[in-house]
């Protein structure tokens, strides 16, 4: 322990500004995100939108997928115009789209306000990774990566924890959360950079050619496709499982724990005698918070590809099993070793990124890192898009349900009505119609498709290493 002590001393001061930035910033951006996916499908009586899952998915998937991209162009236009003063339009942008969002209600007006939003992100986040590469080296950089991960883990565990407080004026809040971040600019020292002084024409036009040396790199490019997989699997996490435990996990039993021992948590964070899926979704941020240094400590001497490759496996297994069962207590288990893969190989891959990249292209390949989060992205909104829909949607299921044993669909009801009122047509109770679902049409058949594509990543990792990197 002593050890990371003597590591933590030598980060510069402009290292501790660049992570409390990112804390907040992340508590802002998972206070809304970890809500958003209930917001968009849940019945209007419940407060959300009733969008199918399959507008969902698309919203969440390109949305955040072109988050992820623009950050190639994003980051030349922070190198021409200078960071602070792009992180100055970036909380501009983040603080009015949060506070126009409740504004819009259709699905063109909600897809369009969530490109205006993942714009504000897409020019913060270069800035701040390019900040913590500067201010940490060889010898820091598992630690300080590993700190980074950390902070934003704390953000993305208490966001939700504010916002769930006032589910009503989420975006409100959020909105005030990243406006903070103005104040902590006032102590943000520009670390060193190349001064860009190249028309921004030319530095967009410059992107586009060294896309082009980073696709010749054929091994670098084979490497994000996999990584992709390992993201269109994570990203599950909030794509689906908050809607999967909103629609099928029973969690009155850890309500009476809480209503028992804590009763500020029942009180805040339940609802009709269920605790929030997002307050229990959120509980991997919280393992995250309370282990990453030691796990960042314990991988620190291993290769990063054999760290990725065991995380990639653990993750998966636990991404898979929080779709397995209706039981509580069973999806919190899942969600911690879930955690665990999530802390040896996330962090690792920007390591590994930053180590593999030829010494003079470093830069450049270190802005390509969120590429597989761009394909991630997308490819994680097909699968908790369509996919879920056909296959665990509790609404649809119950359509199809009724269709099949002629009984009334109401179309004019909300989705939680009209559920209440074919319940009714049988005389059983909601909770009832639930079980009968799951028992005739399997909706946690879904972890089938989660298990697949993480095994398929981690096995293609391990012969990437196998094959192109040890027999290089």
């Amino acid at each position: 322990m002593s050890g990371i002590v003597s590591i933590i001393r030598k980060y510069p001061k402009t290292f501790w500004v660049a992570n409390s930035i990112e804390l907040v910033e992340r508590a802002a951006w998972y206070g809304f995100f970890m809500l958003f996916a209930n917001y968009l499908t849940q019945s209007s009586d419940l407060g959300g939108l009733e969008f199918t899952q399959t507008e969902k998915g698309t919203i969440m998937g390109v949305g955040t997928g072109i988050l992820y991209f623009l950050p190639i162009i994003t980051g030349a236009i922070a190198d021409r115009f200078g960071y602070k003063k792009v992180l100055i339009l970036a909380f501009s942008i983040y603080t009015s789209a949060f506070l126009l969002f409740p504004l819009f209600h259709s699905f063109t007006g909600v897809f369009m306000m969530y490109l205006y939003l993942a714009l504000g992100a897409a020019l913060f986040k270069p800035i701040i990774s390019a900040t913590i590469a500067k201010t940490t080296n060889e010898e820091t950089s598992s630690i300080g990566f590993g700190i980074f991960y950390m902070m934003v883990n704390l953000g993305a565990f208490f966001g939700p924890m504010i916002t769930l407080l006032y589910r009503d004026n989420t975006f409100y809040i959020a909105g005030g959360i990243i406006a903070l971040n103005f104040l902590l600019l006032l102590f943000y020292k520009e670390p060193d950079r190349q001064h860009n002084k190249a028309s921004l024409g030319d530095s967009i036009n410059q992107i586009f050619k060294n896309i082009l040396i980073v696709l010749n790199d054929f091994k670098f490019m084979i490497f994000l496709l996999i990584v992709a997989g390992f993201w269109t699997m994570y990203n599950q996490l909030f794509f689906s499982l908050p809607v999967f435990i909103s629609q099928w996990v029973d969690s009155h039993q850890l309500f009476l724990f809480f209503s028992d021992h804590i009763p500020f948590v029942a009180s805040h964070y339940s609802s009709h005698g269920q605790m929030d899926a997002e307050f229990i979704t959120n509980s991997d941020a919280m393992f995250i918070i309370v282990f990453q240094i030691l796990i960042s400590y314990i991988i620190m001497k291993i290769k990063p590809l054999s760290s990725m490759v065991s995380g990639f496996i653990i993750a998966t297994i636990g991404m898979a099993l929080t779709v397995y069962t209706q039981n509580v207590m069973f999806t919190l288990a899942a969600i911690f070793i879930f955690s665990i893969g999530e802390m040896a190989s996330s962090p690792k891959i920007t390591e590994y990124i930053g180590a593999a990249a030829p010494k003079d292209k470093k830069a450049l390949f270190m802005g390509f890192s969120f590429i597989p989060v761009f394909l991630g992205n997308v490819l994680a909104g097909i699968v908790s898009g369509p996919v879920y829909q056909s296959i665990s949607d509790k609404y649809e299921l119950a359509n199809t349900y009724a269709r099949n044993n002629h009984l009334l669909i109401n179309e004019s009801l909300s989705k939680n009505k009209n559920f209440e009122a074919i319940a009714q047509q049988m005389k059983i109770s909601s909770h009832e119609f639930t079980n009968i679902l799951w028992n005739q049409y399997h909706p946690n058949h879904f972890w089938y498709v989660v298990f697949g594509i993480g095994v398929f990543a981690a096995g293609s990792l391990f012969a990437y290493d196998r094959l192109l990197i040890r027999n290089k």
